[in-house]
C-alpha cells in the first residue's frame, strides 16, 4: 500500500512543470530501447519507477542516483556499465523523475531505509551490486544489508561526512537557481566537475540540459546531512568500496579518507580528473571498479 507522508513538499512547481520533466525523461529513456520499465512499485514513500536492461555476464548493478538526478539523466553512463552486466535504474521518490513527485519533510537519507527493503525484492531475485552516487550512496548506507546485495560501491558519497562548502559552491548554485538557463547550468556542471571553463568543450551537455530543466521546473533538494555512526555498523564485514573524484568539491579524497577508514574499514579510491559527477564524467572507470566484484 502506498503511504506518502501527509506533510510533504511538491517536487514540481506546477502540473505543467511536471509534464515538461516527464516528457524529457521519456525522450531520454527512449534513446536506449533495450532499457525497459518495470511495473511501478508502491512503497511507503510513494510510487517508485524502476528500469532494467540486459547486459554482459557480470553481477547485475542497481544504480541509485544523486540529488536532482535520475534514471533518464543516467542513461549514457548506464549504457557503459551494461557492457559488462545487467543494469537496474531507479527514480528516487521525492526527486525529479518518474517516481512520486512529493518529498517528505526533512527529506533525510535514512527515511529511505525501509523503502530499500520494499524495493529490492521487486526488482531482482538474485544478488546485485548497489552503486550509490552522492545521495544514492547515503541511502545505501542508511539501509540494511540484504542477501540480495552482493556488494556496495559508493561514488562521490554523501552520508559519511559533511559536504565541503565554499564561496564557489554558493555562487554556482545560487546563480543556477535564480537564473535557470544553459549558461548558469554549464557553470554549475563545471564547478561540480572540479574544472574551469573549457573553450573546446561543447557548451550544452546532457547534464547541462537536464539541470536547466530542473532549475526551471523543480524545487531542488539539498545534499543529505551526515548519517549517524550507528548507520554504518551493519555494513561492517561486507564488501564496500568508496570512490570519489580527485577534484570533487564536496567530498574530496581527503575529506572522505578518515570516515571511510574509521566507519567502513576501507580506503578511498580516487577517480582521477573527475569531480562530483564521476559516474557521469568517467563511467568507464566506475565500470572498472564494478568488475572487481566479478572475481
Amino acid at each position: 500500500m502506498t503511504v506518502v507522508p501527509l506533510r510533504a513538499a511538491r517536487v514540481y512547481r506546477s502540473e505543467n512543470a511536471e509534464r515538461s520533466v516527464h516528457a524529457w525523461c521519456h525522450e531520454a529513456l527512449n534513446q536506449w530501447p533495450e532499457l525497459g520499465p518495470l511495473p511501478p512499485i508502491e512503497t511507503r514513500l510513494g510510487r517508485t519507477q524502476a528500469f532494467s536492461a540486459a547486459g554482459g555476464p557480470g553481477t547485475p548493478v542497481l544504480v541509485l542516483s544523486g540529488t536532482n538526478f535520475n534514471a533518464a539523466a543516467t542513461v549514457p553512463a548506464a549504457r557503459v556499465l551494461s557492457e559488462d552486466r545487467p543494469v537496474h535504474l531507479v527514480d528516487l521518490p521525492g526527486q525529479p523523475g518518474l517516481s512520486c513527485g512529493r518529498r517528505s519533510v526533512g527529506d533525510r537519507a535514512d527515511s529511505y531505509a525501509a523503502w530499500m527493503d520494499e524495493l529490492l525484492p521487486q526488482i531482482t531475485d538474485r544478488p546485485v551490486i548497489i552503486l550509490g552516487h552522492s545521495r544514492g550512496a547515503a541511502i545505501t548506507l542508511a539501509s540494511a544489508p540484504s542477501p540480495l546485495v552482493a556488494g556496495v560501491v559508493l561514488v562521490n558519497p554523501a552520508g559519511l561526512t559533511a559536504a565541503g562548502l565554499s564561496s564557489g559552491a554558493m555562487k554556482a548554485t545560487l546563480s543556477w537557481r535564480m537564473h535557470p538557463n544553459e549558461h548558469t547550468s554549464e557553470r554549475l556542471v563545471e564547478f561540480l566537475s572540479g574544472r574551469g571553463p573549457d573553450p573546446e568543450r561543447a557548451e550544452c551537455t546532457s547534464e547541462t540540459e537536464w539541470l536547466t530543466l530542473v532549475a526551471r521546473h523543480c524545487r531542488t533538494g539539498s545534499t543529505p546531512s551526515p548519517l549517524n555512526a550507528e548507520s554504518f555498523h551493519a555494513w561492517a564485514g561486507h564488501r564496500v568500496v568508496v570512490a570519489t573524484g580527485s577534484h570533487d568539491p564536496f567530498f574530496s579524497p581527503a575529506r572522505l579518507h578518515g570516515p571511510a577508514r574509521r566507519f567502513l574499514d576501507t580506503d578511498v579510491r580516487v577517480i582521477e580528473d573527475t569531480g562530483h559527477l564521476s559516474l557521469y564524467e568517467r563511467p568507464d572507470r566506475v565500470a572498472e571498479i564494478l568488475r572487481e566484484f566479478d572475481h
